[in-house]
């Protein structure tokens, strides 16, 4: 949303961040990406680039489609997409390479508003401390203000609802910002019987002789 409204009143550059361990992940989020731009009226001219290792065919990528995100790395250096995925092993080129800092030239200090890295209990010892160094050099690049970045970590696996203070505190380790005690949202399990409830079963799977 923050992307779009950027958007709408004529910002241009690199608004939100997303950062995977691996290119497959980043590939299917993409397409996900895709589809809900297209079928989401008030996201209408929202630019999504994937950019991750690989050779794209030439000429294919240039635009978005209904399944597919931006892909031919001239077209983001020329004009950067409102939201980029990539990998946080990509993201260190993009921030060496000269022919890559076109990607960045139209971000003011306060274009970049959302940092979301997926699968964060990933990044640990020496990976994570890649990543949070990463991240400070982007910040440092972009002069970005204390605090500005809304930063995201997404897992399946880490927090309980108990206590997160380690994981906020991990968390801030790799995005160098605090995050309050209300900042995690954990998930609530239920049994078998307290999803079903009362539900009658309609089908059953046939046993097998093996």
């Amino acid at each position: 949303d923050h992307a779009a409204r950027a958007l709408a009143a004529g910002e241009r550059g690199i608004k939100a961040l997303v950062i995977y361990p691996m290119n497959a992940l980043a590939s299917d989020q993409a397409r996900r990406l895709a589809a809900l731009v297209a079928a989401t009226p008030a996201f209408k001219g929202l630019r999504v680039g994937l950019f991750v290792g690989g050779i794209a065919e030439p000429g294919s990528g240039m635009v978005m489609t209904p399944t597919s995100v931006i892909t031919d790395r001239d077209t983001m250096r020329k004009h950067p997409p409102d939201i980029l995925l990539t990998n946080y092993k990509m993201l260190d080129y993009l921030l060496l390479r000269p022919a890559d800092r076109q990607l960045w030239a139209r971000n003011t200090p306060t274009t970049l508003r959302h940092v979301v890295v997926d699968e964060l209990h990933t990044f640990d010892g020496a990976q994570g401390t890649d990543l949070a160094l990463l991240l400070r050099r982007l910040r440092a690049r972009l002069k970005a203000p204390a605090q500005h970045w809304l930063c995201v970590g997404t897992s399946a696996t880490l927090g309980n609802a108990q206590d997160t203070t380690a994981l906020r505190e991990y968390a801030r380790q790799i995005f160098g910002t605090p995050f309050p005690a209300g900042s995690v949202i954990t998930e609530d399990r239920l049994l078998v019987g307290e999803f079903l409830g009362d539900a009658t079963t309609d089908y059953f799977l046939p046993p097998r002789t093996d």
